[in-house]
């Protein structure tokens, strides 16, 4: 399989540093779960542990009453060509509607996942102002216990004080070690902090979409989240000052299954483990915009995949390119 380079030589993808271990050349379509009429696919997090990538998401299934009902779930695979059926983990509640997993952290013994809950027992299009942010623990990666309130506020703010709030997302502070910082969707991105991801201290918001994503790249954290289309990308040393650094629509123009809306990038950060070699991003593709009347927001959404080794330019099976810079 070749690639383009950034100053435009074709090489070998297998001579890329690192990317021995996963078989690219077998990957045939970026799509890794298709949506269809009755189920969306969205929100992808991901991790990599013993030799398994996890890949948790939201699940969206319209049930026989033709309402739509949300659930977390996840897959599992070995080389990222052959997945699991997705078991989901989450009760059936409308009231609740567990989804939107964000990053997937460990601390001490447990694996840790944050999820929203996106209630809409009343046929609301979208989650109601009810929405907040939660963890659930995991000795496993595939057993998780129940949901806990992540009280981004603080411990003093009451739980129907806090506001509407989606798309959490963990990561740990890469300068103070047992530092923990949680991005959610309120306000543009806001931020918490803990010691302890038990009590949490508030530390204001900056402009960004929504389904936010931070990784360490050498001095600086990398923000990826979602503007009304494509993947927005942010970098900043103190998570204070930003530089933007604009959106990218990975292969969008080339997919019918997103041509709706490209959203919900998620990067996990494998370009240092030699079994990969390269910074994987799961997102997520809509058929139609959300609202047509074809669908598009509760079914006809689909999970999708690309790399990259520099958080610049980006490759996906089937077309693998120089990735159109905005």
């Amino acid at each position: 399989m070749l690639m383009r380079g950034i100053f435009g030589a074709v090489v070998l993808l297998a001579g890329i540093a690192g990317a021995e271990g996963i078989a690219w050349d077998k990957l045939k379509s970026p799509v890794i779960f298709r949506g269809d009429k009755q189920t969306a696919y969205r929100d992808p997090a991901a991790v990599f542990h013993n030799g398994w990538f996890y890949l948790f998401f939201s699940k969206v299934v319209i049930e026989g009453d033709g309402r739509p009902c949300h659930y977390t779930a996840w897959s599992k695979s070995r080389d990222l060509v052959t997945w699991t059926a997705p078991v989901v983990f989450t009760p059936r509640d409308r009231n609740l509607n567990f989804c939107s997993p964000g990053g997937v952290v460990r601390f001490g013994d447990e694996w840790v996942l944050c999820v929203c809950s996106y209630p809409r027992p009343n046929g609301e299009f979208y989650g109601n102002k009810t929405a907040r942010v939660w963890t659930l623990r995991s000795k496993d990666l595939e057993h998780w216990g129940p949901a806990e309130l992540i009280k981004v506020k603080g411990p003093e703010v009451p739980q129907e004080e806090m506001g509407r709030m989606i798309d959490p997302f963990i990561f740990p502070d890469k300068d103070t070690p047992g530092k923990w910082w949680c991005s959610y969707k309120q306000n543009g991105m806001s931020l918490s902090w803990s010691s302890d991801l038990k009590v949490w201290h508030p530390a204001g918001n900056i402009a960004a979409g929504e389904n936010t994503c931070l990784i360490v790249d050498g001095a600086d954290y990398v923000l990826f989240h979602s503007p009304s289309n494509g993947i927005g990308i942010k970098r900043t040393r103190d998570l204070k000052t930003w530089r933007d650094l604009g959106v990218t629509h990975l292969g969008q123009e080339q997919w019918p299954w997103a041509q709706g809306r490209l959203t919900a990038g998620f990067v996990l950060d494998l370009r240092r483990d030699p079994a990969v070699g390269q910074a994987l991003m799961f997102f997520h593709g809509s058929e139609f915009p959300e609202k047509d009347p074809r669908g598009g927001f509760d079914n006809f959404a689909s999970l999708g995949l690309a790399w990259s080794s520099d958080l610049q330019h980006w490759s996906w099976p089937g077309e693998i390119t120089k990735d159109k810079q905005p």
